[in-house]
């Protein structure tokens, strides 16, 4: 069709390319993606409470740990930053190469399509064991467990405690307390 930019016509960045960005970006299937404007004071404050939670959850797990937005660089032309994760393996260097155990993605106006299609079909695809999108604005966290390579609901959380299996660890994460 003329006037509509062909596959091959879009410029496609790799990891390369990521690295000299200034800003927070993400890069989807060589798609560039601005993590910009930063989150609101409520998005912020519900991810806080998130991150605060994971890490007490995990206080007695040996293997787990809870970390805040970080590189997972998935191949060459996907790197992406959840807002809270929690992964089950040695994590150094300057980004992850496995897929973490457990995802909360804290929903704002800019990211909301993204984090609900194109990172839901990411993750599951990658093999996050648990997906969670918590929606500030409708205090609502909807909870996706993966089951033969599919994300299946496990619930519609707003003040209910949920039951994580990690592999190495189990948590029970009040979602009571994100709200907040």
């Amino acid at each position: 069709m003329v006037g509509y930019p062909r596959d091959h016509d879009l410029p496609h960045y790799t990891y390369e390319d990521y690295v000299q960005w200034e800003g927070r970006w993400e890069l989807i299937c060589g798609i560039p993606y601005a993590m910009t404007p930063a989150p609101g004071i409520q998005h912020q404050s519900v991810s806080n409470n998130i991150a605060w939670l994971l890490k007490e959850s995990l206080s007695e797990c040996k293997e787990c740990q809870a970390l805040l937005p970080v590189d997972w660089k998935i191949d060459e032309d996907t790197i992406v930053q959840p807002d809270n994760l929690v992964v089950c393996h040695k994590a150094d260097g300057a980004y992850l190469n496995r897929a973490p155990a457990l995802i909360f993605e804290v929903l704002s106006k800019s990211t909301a399509t993204k984090d609900k299609n194109t990172k839901f079909a990411l993750y599951e695809k990658e093999g996050v064991r648990h997906y969670v999108i918590a929606d500030p604005k409708e205090r609502l966290a909807k909870v996706y467990s993966l089951h033969e390579g599919k994300y299946i609901k496990v619930t519609d959380a707003t003040d209910e405690s949920c039951a994580f299996d990690l592999g190495k660890c189990v948590i029970d994460f009040d979602f009571s307390k994100i709200w907040a």
